[in-house]
């Protein structure tokens, strides 16, 4: 059984939680906030579950029987950090070990729950995230001013480097890991120089997403996206490495939802976060404009 197996057949035992009115809420970007990204080896790393962004970010306060999967994936192989949140609260952050040296991909995965807008605001929400082909079926069915009722879920992933990076490949950090919506880096970060091109592909149930719009934010200032980019025929979008500071790419989709009795469309939002200790040498090398 495949990931994306498993947490379906995991959001189906959950259950849906309603959120009718809070399609604001629903909206805004979720991310895992490591305390530091790079980490000695077997230090505890503390991660926040973090929504919004500017004046409007919290700590993520749903009920954590939705979390589906937490685990963080490394070159010794997959561990499972689900039982940090046993008798947690969700506004609390959670602490992890990674014992490894290497890069280590933290993953992160919720079930369903609902959400309503007026017509108008689902408008704007549409337009805003860049769901044209969500904004487009409404428009040729003539529902643009009927509410918008989805269904949506979140995915996460965070890169936290334990030890130096080295120059050994790191092939999980640049391939899938089987989450419905994910944003891949083609490059280790953390192994590129500063400004050199950093090429990320976005997949949806497993498959490359042409039209997704992906937005990089810097998080210490991140009212607004400091760059923006439409994925291409191959799923993939080009952006610079950083030379420093915690960064924030994140994406969001959605799939119309035939003859369901409260949803018209089915929408997952995912991030991926990353950051740097110090700032490093640049390289000369530009990517290309897009």
């Amino acid at each position: 059984m495949s990931m994306r197996d498993v947490l379906r057949a995991a959001a189906v035992a959950v259950g849906l939680v309603a959120v009718a009115g809070s399609g604001s809420v629903a909206a805004h970007d979720f991310w895992l906030q490591p305390r530091a990204f790079w980490t000695a080896p077997g230090q505890a790393t503390v991660v926040g579950l973090l929504i919004g962004h500017g004046a409007e970010r919290e700590r993520w306060s749903a009920n954590l029987d939705r979390v589906l999967l937490f685990r963080s994936v490394s070159a010794a192989g997959v561990v499972d950090h689900r039982a940090v949140f046993r008798n947690r609260r969700s506004q609390e952050d959670h602490v992890v070990a990674l014992a490894t040296p290497g890069a280590h991909v933290l993953l992160f995965a919720s079930g369903h729950a609902q959400s309503e807008l007026p017509g108008a605001r689902f408008t704007e929400y549409l337009k805003e995230e860049g769901l044209t082909p969500a904004l487009n079926l409404r428009t040729r069915n003539r529902t643009m001013q009927r509410p918008g009722r989805e269904l949506y879920s979140r995915r996460a992933k965070a890169l936290v480097q334990v030890g130096p990076p080295g120059r050994l490949p790191q092939a999980h950090v640049t391939r899938p890991s089987g989450l419905t919506l994910e944003i891949v880096p083609e490059a280790n970060p953390y192994q590129a120089p500063a400004g050199a091109p950093l090429p990320v592909r976005v997949f949806f149930e497993g498959r490359p997403l042409p039209g997704a719009l992906v937005k990089l934010r810097d998080i210490n200032a991140d009212a607004e996206p400091v760059r923006t980019v439409r994925t291409d025929a191959a799923g993939r979008a080009l952006f610079r490495n950083p030379d420093g500071g915690q960064w924030q790419l994140n994406v969001v989709w959605t799939k119309p939802l035939a003859g369901h009795p409260w949803a018209e469309f089915d929408t997952t939002f995912s991030s991926l976060t990353f950051g740097f200790p110090a700032p490093r040498a640049r390289s000369s090398v530009r990517p290309q404009a897009q």
